[in-house]
């Protein structure tokens, strides 16, 4: 007869270990139940962190983000100050200590520790997302437009467009749209609101073609290409898209909430600065010669490429500040207010700013905040093609028949179309885009596009006073095989961002003779502004504004026939676009 072995079911179940509470019996135990009605509508809001409860009441004042903890009143606080690195510091604990009335009761408590699902997402609303966006981060969401969008269209679709968010996206409904309050604070404290409907009925509508770029777009590269770490989100060449926004422009509704543009036109008002902010606490401000410029271009946009504003880019209601960084068009607008002062945000005063490469304890209030931008390029995509015979100048030799004329060659060259972006700040157009196949001892000019330039019978894709836009460009040529085999070995190119375009990895390891070139693009503006040839020398601890000539290493074997395998696959390969921002 077998032995009987008892089921799960049958064995004596281990009791779950009893929590022992041992925290201060002086203080009280809340129910989650009670905390939650403790939120931010509440009198006195309350927050958790941890096992703790605090009442924040008089804490809001004083906190930066005011409206941000509110949010997390009646729940968890700890969501929301993970999305700010700066609150996992002790003196932050040890403010928040001072606001303790109690612990959330044992029966709320798992492994001593509200559990995950009473824990509010602040993100489990935010939107959909295109799946071809690079995402550099999650929550919040950051993503970066893919290189082969930027190549292929003018105006960048809004699902394509990139992401810059810092914390999650505020929801309006459809139907509420239109009752969207936006309030003006005169400089006297008198206020003046309107109605997303009262801007729309109002005002004449204005549509801006414009580009936004994140002052840290190319953070990554200045990191790899000075050998330096930055801080902060490592964009690539994608935290910059381009669009036509429609809206209202800022000096008409100053106007009628009654500032006297004119004054601030001519430096004469007292007003120096006008801040905005949006729903979920983000602030910044622009000068107020640019916000009553009458060809500055700020606009109230409630548009986008001719639809609603999508909810990542600031439905219903955003500002759009043309030239300058994007970090200035506040989203999801809410509150403007006209100041002797900038807005005392911390992305006004302790971020967005540059500083010499040695300056890494920095002095955030002598640094101006940024505001309009550097001239920038880059390569978004590229091909690789056949090899080709190429004409070649041959100097004649001492015993010519003539002397006078040098005689036609030809050589090896892999053809090469290069395509990107240029662009820059205060509405300086771009006047020039140069391009180099060989490390920069050689230089040609690429073809700029000419977006601008309407089409017979249709109206110009670009709007507004300013050459507020990007401007694409391409080159198309051929890289001579004494470029590659006068190269760089595959990946020792000093290159911002490496891509493969050459023969195939299989056919690589047969050949002896694959090389390597960097690719550089550079760019100059109308008033002859050009981008700095090394990241090095403005290099800055929080990677802002990096402009140097892009630089883009691509490998080949040297010239057709370097063995007959490589050969053979290079004619299977496939034509394809590949993107230097990955």
């Amino acid at each position: 007869m077998g032995s009987f072995k008892p089921s799960i079911e049958t064995l004596p179940q281990k009791p779950e270990p009893e929590f022992i509470d041992t925290r201060d019996t002086a203080l009280p135990r809340y129910r989650l139940s009670e905390i939650k009605e403790h939120d931010g509508k509440a009198e006195r809001p309350w927050v958790i962190h941890g096992d703790k409860v605090y009442d924040i009441t008089e804490w809001i004042p004083a906190h930066p983000g005011g409206s941000v903890i509110l949010r997390a009143a009646g729940g968890s606080i700890e969501p929301y100050w993970n999305i700010f690195a700066i609150h996992k510091n002790q003196y932050v604990y040890d403010i928040l200590q001072q606001y303790l009335i109690g612990f959330v009761h044992p029966a709320d408590l798992e492994d001593g520790k509200p559990p995950q699902d009473a824990i509010e997402d602040p993100f489990a609303d935010d939107p959909i997302r295109h799946p071809d966006l690079i995402t550099k981060t999650v929550k919040p969401r950051n993503a970066e437009t893919p290189g082969e969008a930027m190549s292929a269209q003018f105006l960048t679709p809004n699902d394509l467009f990139y992401v810059r968010n810092h914390m999650w996206v505020p929801r309006i409904a459809e139907d509420e749209s239109d009752d969207h309050l936006l309030s003006i604070e005169l400089l006297d404290g008198s206020v003046k609101e309107y109605t997303l409907r009262d801007l729309k009925s109002k005002f004449p509508k204005h549509e801006v073609t414009a580009v936004l770029q994140c002052s840290g777009n190319r953070r990554k590269h200045m990191s790899d290409g000075s050998g330096r770490a930055t801080n902060g989100l490592q964009w690539t060449a994608g935290a910059i898209s381009n669009a036509c926004w429609e809206g209202v422009l800022l000096a008409d509704v100053l106007r009628d909430a009654g500032f006297e543009n004119e004054d601030g036109m001519s430096g004469t008002s007292e007003v120096k600065h006008v801040q905005f902010n949006g729903m979920e606490a983000y602030g910044a401000s622009i000068p107020i010669r640019k916000a009553v410029d009458p060809q500055g271009d700020v606009l109230l946009a409630y548009g986008m490429n001719g639809k609603p504003l999508p909810r990542d880019h600031g439905y219903p209601l955003r500002a759009i500040v043309p030239g300058h960084v994007a970090a200035r068009s506040v989203k999801w607008l809410n509150q403007i207010t006209l100041s002797e002062d900038e807005s005392m945000s911390q992305w006004q005063r302790k971020d967005y700013k540059c500083f010499g490469p040695n300056q890494t304890k920095v002095d955030w209030d002598k640094a101006p905040a940024i505001q309009e931008l550097p001239v920038q390029s880059a390569i978004t995509a590229l091909k690789l093609g056949n090899w080709v015979k190429e004409p070649a100048v041959v100097v004649p030799s001492a015993d010519a028949a003539n002397q006078n004329e040098p005689t036609q060659a030809t050589t090896d060259a892999r053809k090469l179309t290069l395509s990107g972006y240029a662009f820059s700040g205060g509405g300086r157009s771009i006047i020039r885009v140069d391009v180099s196949v060989d490390a920069g001892k050689n230089w040609t000019q690429a073809y700029l596009l000419p977006d601008c330039d309407p089409k017979p019978g249709s109206p110009s894709l670009c709007h507004g006073h300013g050459a507020w836009t990007w401007k694409r460009w391409m080159y198309k040529g051929a890289i001579p095989a004494s470029v590659f085999q006068q190269g760089e070995p595959e990946a020792a190119a000093a290159t911002d961002q490496p891509v493969d375009n050459g023969t195939p990895a299989a056919a690589a390891a047969d050949s002896t003779s694959r090389r390597c070139t960097t690719l550089l693009v550079k760019a100059t503006d109308e008033v002859y502004n050009c981008q700095p040839e090394s990241h090095a020398a403005t290099w800055n601890f929080r990677g802002n504004l990096a402009n140097a000539w892009h630089r883009v290493q691509v490998c080949s074997e040297c010239a057709p026939g370097a063995t007959k395998k490589a050969e053979d696959q290079v004619k299977k390969e496939k034509t394809t676009m590949e993107k230097s921002a990955e």
